[in-house]
C-alpha cells in the first residue's frame, strides 16, 4: 500500500506537468496537438518517476527532478512515435489507442516524434529548479541514452537482425541499448537532479539497477508478446514473430523466462540496497514491473 501511494505521488507530479506542455496556439496547432496526443496517452510512466525517486532517495525531496523527469518522457514519447511507424514496426496501437501515425498521417507524426526530442533537450537545458552545470550534464546523460550508442543503435540491431537466429548474447547487446539505455538515463537524471551530491556507490548503484530492470523488463514484455491479450496490453500482440524476430520467448520458452525475470529484479534490489538509506520504493517498483500485465 505504501508503494502503491508513493507511486501515485510521483506519477501525479508527473501527469500535472505534462499536462500543462504544448498548449499554445499558433500556425502550427496541428503540430502540437499530435505532441500533446501521444505525451498524453496515458502509460505508467516508470521512467519519469524512476527520475522523480532517485532525486529523493538522495535528497528527499522529488520537485528538483520534475524538468529532468518530463524531458526523459518527451524522449521516450518520441521514440514510441517512431517506433510505431510504418518503416519500423508499423504499429497501429499504442496504450490502447491509434497510433499518432494513424491518427495524424505518416509526416505528421514524423514531425511530432522529431519535435518532442528537441523539446526533451530544451527542457533540460532550461530548467531553473537546477543550476546550470547539472542541466548541462543532464543533456549528455539524456544524449547518450537517446543517439547511436543507446536507443537509436539498439533500434538498429533489432531491426537489421530481423529474421536472423540470434542468441542470448545477442538480444542482451540489443535490449541494453534499445531498453535499459533510457532506463538508466532517467535514474542517472535524478541523481544529477539532486542538490545533495551523490556518492560514487549511489551512481554505480543506480547504473547497475537501471541495466538490470531494463533486462528484466524486455524479458517480460516478450511473454507479454506470447502470452497477453491486444485489450490488456493496449497494443497488438504477436508482432515479433509476424516480423521475424528472435524474443527471450522465442529462444527460452515462457517458464525459463520467468526464472530469468526473477533473477535479474532480485540482482537489481540488490545493487540499491546498501548503496541508499532507503531503497524500499525501488525494489517494490522492481518487483511490480516483473509481475506487470502490460
Amino acid at each position: 500500500m505504501e508503494f502503491d501511494r508513493e507511486y501515485r505521488e510521483a506519477l501525479s507530479l508527473t501527469e500535472s506537468e505534462l499536462r500543462g506542455c504544448f498548449g499554445e496556439d499558433g500556425p502550427q496547432r496541428e503540430l502540437l496537438d499530435a505532441m500533446r496526443y501521444s505525451l498524453l496517452a496515458g502509460g505508467k510512466r516508470v521512467r519519469p518517476v524512476l527520475t522523480l525517486k532517485f532525486c529523493e532517495a538522495v535528497c528527499g525531496e522529488m520537485k528538483p527532478a520534475l524538468d529532468y523527469a518530463c524531458g526523459v518522457e518527451m524522449l521516450h514519447t518520441y521514440s514510441l512515435i517512431h517506433d510505431d511507424l510504418p518503416c519500423m514496426d508499423n504499429d497501429e496501437l499504442r496504450r490502447g489507442k491509434p497510433t499518432c501515425h494513424v491518427k495524424y498521417g505518416e509526416w505528421l507524426a514524423l514531425l511530432a516524434g522529431d519535435a518532442l526530442q528537441a523539446a526533451a533537450f530544451e527542457r533540460l537545458a532550461a530548467s531553473r529548479r537546477t543550476a546550470p552545470p547539472a542541466n548541462g550534464k543532464a543533456c549528455a546523460v539524456l544524449a547518450r541514452a537517446a543517439g547511436c550508442g543507446g536507443m537509436c543503435g539498439g533500434q538498429y540491431l533489432d531491426i537489421v537482425n530481423e529474421g536472423r537466429e540470434l542468441d542470448e548474447e545477442d538480444l542482451n547487446r540489443i535490449h541494453i541499448r534499445k531498453t535499459s539505455a533510457l532506463l538508466e538515463a532517467a535514474c542517472l537524471l535524478g541523481l544529477t537532479a539532486s542538490p545533495t551530491e551523490p556518492s560514487e556507490q549511489q551512481w554505480a548503484a543506480a547504473e547497475q539497477y537501471a541495466r538490470l530492470l531494463g533486462l528484466a523488463f524486455q524479458i517480460r514484455d516478450d511473454m507479454l508478446d506470447v502470452e497477453s491479450t491486444e485489450e490488456e496490453l493496449g497494443k497488438p500482440i504477436g508482432s515479433d514473430a509476424d516480423n521475424g524476430k528472435t524474443t527471450f520467448a522465442t529462444l527460452y520458452g515462457l517458464d525459463k523466462c520467468r526464472e530469468m525475470v526473477e533473477a535479474l529484479t532480485e540482482k537489481a534490489k540488490q545493487s540499491v540496497q546498501g548503496a541508499f538509506e532507503s531503497p524500499e520504493f525501488l525494489c517494490a517498483l522492481a518487483d511490480s514491473l516483473a509481475r506487470r500485465k502490460n
